[in-house]
């Protein structure tokens, strides 16, 4: 069986998450503590007790995952005795899971990473006045006709506002981002199109869309501040749903990715035709495995973020 890990993005967050990891493994509270201090502040507890207002905030939430992913990276390893690069062939991950992917993998710092998600929650967070933007879910339509609805919203628009697909998320899943108003136009023509169901999220900025640019500016200007090396596995990116190994060129669709799409469905359909059959999703909730099967029948999802979950991931290799 061919094997790639894969690490969810903002969403997934839920109050308690890692707790039972910390109590059960040192090799995961060390994990948490040196997130902790690398971002002066006591984030573990905030995972721990919440609330989950203050845990869903941007900045909160994306170097939160980052670090429940990576605890269990490091209990699969240290007490698992997992070979990373013989266990699996690529990582990849969800928008900010894309940091958790390239940890794993060696290329970033677990400090770094987790400064690194604190600043980019926190541009995208100051990019765009709360109400400009909006995002908003569309069910039961594939990207074809919600690409043709996201073109002729921007045709009617009279002020030049922006409404872009954000994450091509799997079949007849599919997000949009950009103004409020161009927004909630392309969901009206998808809808006409059939989608089944459309809403818009209760997010607190339209990300992956081009009114992120001072985030993208802001997060180029970071990633020259540290250190990335070639992944002991490649990266299967976001922004081009194929492999990279190349520093300069990970940095780079870093910058590329807080404008850009999410090309999720084409990542995994990517995995599927170089030979991977199984997807593990390593962290927080079970989003990504949820969708494997959408994606592709041939392949097979599971989560792994509980003490329990990785006793029967270790004794599956």
């Amino acid at each position: 069986m061919t094997r790639a890990f894969v690490f969810p993005g903002q969403g997934s967050q839920a109050v308690g998450m890692g707790q039972e990891l910390a109590q059960s493994h040192a090799a995961a509270r060390e994990v948490f503590e040196e997130v902790d201090e690398a971002l002066g502040q006591n984030l573990s507890r905030l995972m721990f007790e919440g609330p989950i207002e203050e845990l869903t905030l941007t900045e909160n939430a994306q170097p939160a995952l980052m670090a429940v992913s990576m605890a269990v990276v490091r209990v699969l390893e240290k007490d698992g005795n997992m070979d990373f690069a013989k266990t699996v062939k690529y990582v990849g991950g969800h928008s900010l899971g894309e940091y958790s992917a390239l940890t794993a993998a060696g290329a970033l710092d677990l400090s770094d990473a987790a400064r690194l998600l604190k600043a980019r929650g926190q541009a995208m967070q100051q990019a765009v006045p709360v109400g400009v933007g909006a995002m908003a879910a569309l069910l039961g339509l594939e990207i074809g006709p919600v690409e043709e609805a996201v073109a002729e919203a921007q045709e009617k628009s009279t002020s030049g506002e922006v409404c872009v697909v954000a994450n091509d998320n799997a079949n007849g899943q599919v997000v949009l981002s950009g103004h409020k108003a161009a927004v909630e136009a392309a969901i009206e023509i998808a809808t006409a199109k059939g989608s089944k169901k459309a809403m818009l999220l209760p997010v607190s900025a339209p990300f992956h869309c081009p009114l992120m640019q001072p985030a993208a500016d802001a997060m180029a200007e970071r990633l020259q501040e540290v250190v990335i090396s070639p992944p002991r596995v490649p990266l299967v990116a976001n922004v081009t749903a194929s492999e990279v190994s190349d520093p300069d060129t990970i940095r780079r669709l870093l910058v590329e990715q807080v404008t850009g799409r999410v090309r999720w469905r084409e990542s995994v359909l990517y995995m599927g035709e170089q030979g991977v059959t199984e997807l593990v999703e390593l962290g927080a909730g079970k989003i990504l495995t949820g969708m494997v099967r959408r994606i592709n029948r041939e392949m097979t999802g599971s989560a792994v973020g509980t003490p329990a979950d990785i006793d029967a991931f270790l004794a599956k290799l």
